[in-house]
């Protein structure tokens, strides 16, 4: 019955800055906007297949946000360098307990996004259990 993640929603301080943090540096689409008392109210941000981050208005710290984006990617090391064009801090890329490159930042909001490479190894495509030491 359960098709897929449709999405994530968080929200926002700043949304001129969060829809830059996703449009311009990740250089995600835009899917459509919402409008409240005709001003800008939020936004959908495309991720692929139908799924998408749903953005709204309102202070983070009083409705509360999600802990954690994984975003996978193919080719980490560029997205790295392309993050820290744009001035934004970005963890090390390293391998995690699943086999997959992993890297850490946050978005404009404080909510942190690690992006995933999988490898042919990573659990998320052979299933084997993950065995963590943290």
């Amino acid at each position: 019955m359960i098709k897929q993640l449709a999405h994530i929603c968080i929200h926002s301080n700043d949304l001129d800055k969060t829809l830059h943090y996703y449009t311009e540096v990740l250089q995600l689409e835009k899917g459509f906007v919402f409008e409240k008392e005709g001003e800008l109210f939020g936004f959908y941000i495309k991720f692929g297949n139908n799924t998408f981050i749903e953005v709204f208005k309102g202070d983070p710290g009083d409705v509360g946000n999600i802990n954690h984006i994984s975003i996978e990617v193919e080719d980490m090391d560029g997205l790295i360098e392309r993050i820290k064009s744009f001035e934004i801090e970005i963890g090390e890329k390293k391998l995690g307990a699943d086999n997959s490159w992993q890297v850490w930042t946050e978005d404009p909001n404080g909510i942190r996004i690690e992006f995933h490479e999988y490898t042919d190894e990573s659990c998320q495509l052979t299933g084997n259990a993950c065995i963590v030491n943290w």
